[in-house]
Formats: structure tokens, sequence, C-alpha cells
């Protein structure tokens, strides 16, 4: 069995004591939950374990080959007797220590430990929270395990027991435990680790043992006349699992850019988290951290939203446990295209719950998602729901905010979501005809009226292909990918309809970009580069069809088609109409009240 279907198998146990101490925390009237909080902490839990998949090599594979190869001493005889697990579970405790401690002390291995922190809750889904990129350099601490003979099996199962133990300790329904605080991390010891306060900061690295602390000099007692506040110094202040894993590497690559000594370049990266070059310091000041302002992130959720929340996060679940049960046996490619899909859920989930993105278009990305991969995987039932619910739910939404404008008498003319809803209808019956046999020219014809539609949008209240150089840039794409399919063998029966197809497509670019040179924002922006995207995968379906095939084509073509219909929607909803308040009203961090600063 392997360590991924173990933690499957474990996480029904994680649930049930996460349910056990929530009854606790209501019973006392001491809640330490928030149901976005936990839901983006238990997601980053998720991608954690759905990107190790791709990291086993770092993981277990350097390792491998470090024992294999230059291992001093070898005597697999001893380390699988129980002496030998004991001490080779003290051994990579040991280990930990010190990977954990640097993670704090060395700016590059805290941005991969960060997301750990980023919390400003402390609960047992805090526990879940994990880095997705810690493998790239964690594995270098346990290189003295693998020189001492540890065989790789003893190595993945005692940090196993490792993890797992330290599941427990995130919680703040258990107290002091006496003699035990003084042997093992503990959840008083750890609440420590996890705060910001001056007298806790860098603390309590143990693993298991808080006996390395007390040895190098990193231990200290919780005090019960100073609260722990936890989170991170540099706020993250989102609840998008992209942003926590990539937070502090884009702020140490920011100042390593813009530093002018190459060796400030270097130190960025190596010097502990904060540290600056002091022409980067100048340029691009920073407020001092003060713990006055460590205000709470929690925008709020309409009672539609959280009930979403919950759905998408129980469905997500399963979609994690179902990859995590099979990857080990599955083609990579697979995995890849399944990955693919769990991150566009937990992306746009997270989104939702910030209030960047509203239901019915988080919808329309994850059953994108869905379709893509259902067509690249072969499971064509499957594809056939999901391919022409996408487009249906882009009218839904469409129509459903014309219809929130007219109802509450905002102005506006109803001529762009008419052609809109057009353009997303001819666009749905090209997707429905291209799914069978037979249906090509159908299906090129109903995307030729849909960018036709789409023409006749983008040229609402503008004039005719305001940028001439766009016009020309688009028509001279066009004609060389028109040459390039004539010469790959483009059928002649085939050769006027795809022309017009290449001219209206190109146009279609041509009015989008120009209209964003006019318009000079992000929507308009957003509208131009969906229609290239139009271009790319129409490109791409050309090619695959009629000159050669494409690996992976449908994930290449699909992918792109979709995130054209997603831009352009998206920008055009933003610039036609006035957004719901309920769903898409911008969010900014608010502080509750209602909370204490230790449940923070």
């Amino acid at each position: 069995m392997s360590p991924s279907q173990i933690i499957v198998l474990a996480t029904p146990v994680f649930f049930l004591l996460i349910a056990l101490e929530l009854a606790i925390g209501f019973k006392r009237q001491r809640n330490t939950y928030r149901l976005a909080d936990a839901v983006s902490s238990i997601s980053l839990g998720m991608l954690s374990q759905t990107s190790a998949v791709f990291t086993r090599l770092l993981r277990i594979g350097i390792y491998t080959a470090l024992f294999e190869h230059v291992a001093l001493w070898r005597n697999d005889a001893f380390w699988t007797s129980l002496p030998g697990w004991l001490l080779a579970l003290v051994f990579y405790d040991f280990c930990y220590y010190w990977l954990h401690r640097m993670g704090h002390e060395s700016a590059v291995l805290w941005a991969a430990h960060a997301v750990h922190h980023q919390s400003q809750d402390y609960n047992l889904s805090t526990a879940l929270r994990q880095t997705s990129s810690g493998a790239l350099l964690g594995w270098i601490f346990y290189v003295p395990m693998a020189l001492a003979g540890v065989p790789p099996l003893v190595f993945g199962v005692v940090a196993l027991i490792d993890l797992l133990y330290q599941f427990w300790v995130h919680t703040e329904q258990v107290g002091r435990l006496g003699w035990f605080d003084r042997w093992f991390c503990s959840p008083s010891n750890h609440r420590v680790h996890h705060a910001v306060n001056d007298a806790y900061l860098d603390k309590n690295y143990g693993g298991i043992l808080i006996l390395w602390d007390r040895m190098f000099g990193t231990f200290k007692d919780e005090d019960d006349q100073e609260k722990c506040v936890y989170g991170t110094r540099g706020l993250l202040n989102s609840w998008d699992p992209l942003w926590a894993n990539a937070q502090v590497y884009a702020g140490l690559a920011h100042d390593s850019w813009h530093a002018r000594s190459w060796l400030d370049k270097l130190k960025v990266w190596i010097k502990p988290p904060g540290w600056r070059p002091a022409d980067v310091a100048e340029r691009f000041p920073k407020p001092a951290f003060s713990m006055a302002q460590m205000a709470l992130y929690h925008p709020p959720m309409s009672r539609a939203v959280q009930w979403f929340a919950l759905v998408q996060f129980v469905l997500l679940l399963g979609g994690v446990a179902a990859f995590l049960w099979q990857a080990d046996a599955a083609p990579l490619a697979h995995n890849a295209v399944w990955f693919a899909v769990l991150l566009t859920v937990q992306w746009s989930l997270g989104a939702v719950m910030q209030g960047r993105l509203r239901m019915l278009m988080a919808l329309i990305l994850q059953s994108a998602a869905l379709a893509t991969a259902t067509s690249a995987l072969e499971f064509t039932q499957w594809h056939w729901l999901f391919k022409p619910l996408t487009m249906a739910i882009a009218i839904i939404l469409v129509a459903a905010s014309a219809y929130s404008t007219s109802a509450r008498g905002a102005p506006g003319a109803k001529t762009p979501w008419v052609l809109l809803i057009a353009a997303l209808g001819g666009s749905l019956a090209g997707d429905v005809f291209l799914m069978f046999q037979g249906f090509f020219i159908p299906g090129l014809v109903s995307f030729l009226v849909a960018h036709l539609f789409y023409v006749a949008l983008f040229k609402s209240g503008q004039a005719w292909f305001p940028h001439r150089g766009a016009l020309v840039a688009t028509l001279g794409i066009g004609v060389a990918m028109y040459a390039f399919l004539w010469t790959g063998g483009l059928p002649p029966a085939l050769r006027a309809p795809v022309a017009a197809y290449v001219l209206v497509i190109a146009l279609m670019a041509a009015q989008a970009i120009g209209r964003a040179t006019v318009l000079r924002d992000a929507a308009s922006l957003c509208v131009a580069i969906g229609a290239g995207f139009f271009m790319l995968s129409d490109s791409l379906l050309a090619t695959n069809r009629f000159v050669t095939p494409l690996p992976m084509a449908q994930v290449w073509v699909l992918a792109t088609y979709y995130a054209a219909q997603a831009l352009i929607v998206a920008g055009m909803l933003r610039g036609t109409a006035r957004a719901e308040p309920s769903s898409a009203t911008p969010l900014t961090p608010q502080t509750d009240l209602a909370r204490s600063p230790s449940a923070a």
C-alpha cells in the first residue's frame, strides 16, 4: 500500500477528530473554526498530497539512489528490528528538527514552509495545511539517514509516523500536559511555534520530541499571560491555494530581481526571512510589523456561498481521494490531467469564498475542466454531459446577469446581452455538432455564426477595427495559418468554408484587440486575450485534424477554447453589467469582533 493510500485511509480519522474538536469548542463556547479558513487549509493539504504524486523522485527516488550507492553502513536486519525502528524514528525526528528550524532561518526554505503558518486560526484543520514545494529542497536534510544505511522502506514508514503524530498537536482545546510537555511536542508547545508574538517567534521546532529544542536553545514555554496570536507576519489575506504557495517566492523573486548587487541577489534567498538589501528596502519600503495591525482576514460570505463551499468541498474531497488511491498505478499524463481538474476546482472555490468569482463562473471553469479531461481520457459519456453543460451554464450566467441588471433598473443597452447570449448559443450548437461523426460542417457553420455575433458584440459602441495594426497582424496570422493548412492537406471541399472561418475569427480578434486599445481597461483586455485564445484553439484544432495529430490534442484544443470563452464572458460581464452585490462585490479584510485574538 502506497503512502498516498494510507493518507486516504487516515482521512476519515482526521475528520472525526476535527468534528470532535469542533463539538468541544462549541460546548466550551471557544470555537476556533471558521468555514472559509478550514476549507482553505484542508484544500492546501489536498494540493500538497496531489502534487506530491509528481515529486516522488525528490521525496523517495533521491533517497533510494543515495542509499543504494553511497550508504556507509548496510545492515537491513538491524534497521528492521525493534531497536532499529525506534532509532530510525528518533533519527528522522532529529533530521526533521533541523529541516524545520532552517525553514524558519533561511528565506528560500521559509518560502515553502510558510504555507503551514498562514492560517490565522489554530485547529486540527491547520495541521492539514501543508506545502506543495517542500520536496524541492527538503530531501537534503535526510541525506544523513541514507548515508547511515536506513532502508527506504524504514525511512518512508518513520516519515509517515512523524507526520501523522503532528496532527493532534494543532489544537487549542488541549491545555498543559505536565511531564509530557517537557519531553514531547505537545499542543501547548506547538501553539508557541505557530505564534507571531515576539516572545514566541521561531521557537519549538520539534516534530515528536521537544528535547531537540531544549538541547539547541530554541525552546519556549507557553505563557498563560501572553495569548498566542497566529498567522505569519506577512499576512496572506487570501483563500487562493496557488497564491498561498507562491506568495513568499514572489516576494523573494521581486527583491532579488531589483537588487543591484549580484551578491545581494543571492543573499535574498539564503538570509533569514525578512532580510532585504538596503537599496531594495529604500526603493520598495514595507511597514514594520505591528501586532496591532494583525487584522483577521474574514471576507463575508452569503448563506448561498457557504452552502456552495460546503458542497464543493465534499465533492473535492471525494475527487482527491479517488485520485490518490489510483495515482501510483496510473500513467503520468493521466495523473497530470486529473490534477489540473482538481486544481481548477480548488482555485475557483477559493475565489468564490473570497468574493473574486461568481458561483456560476466557478461552475463554468469546473465543467470546462471536466469536459477537457473526459475528452482527453476518452470517458465519452461523461464528456457528452460536461461539454454542452459548460456553455449552458455560461448562457444561464449571462441571462441571470441581464435579468438582474434589468430588475434593478440599472442603465445599459440590451443589445450586448443579446449578442453575447447568441454567441454562446452558437458555440453550444457547435460543441454539440462536433461531438458526433459526420457533423463537422454544421459544427463549423455554428462556430462561424457564433464568431459573427462576437464581432458584432465587440463592435457595440466602437468604430470598426480601431487599431489598424491589430487588424493587419490578425489577418496576417490568419493567412499564414490557412497557407499552413492548405499545404498540409486541407481537403478541397473544405477550403472555402475554412477560409471564411479563418477570416471571421481574424476579424473577431482584431475587433476585440482594437476595442481594448480604445477602452484601456482590465475588462476589455480580458476580452482581447480571450479572442487570442480562440485563434490559438482553432489553429490547434485544424492542425490536429488536417495536418498532423498532436499529442494530447484534446487537452490543448479544449483548454484554450474554454479559456477563450471564460475570458470573454468574464470581461463582457465586468464591462457591460454591474456585478451582483452578493457575490461579486470586491471585498476587503475585516476584523471579526466576535473572535478573540487567540482564535485568530
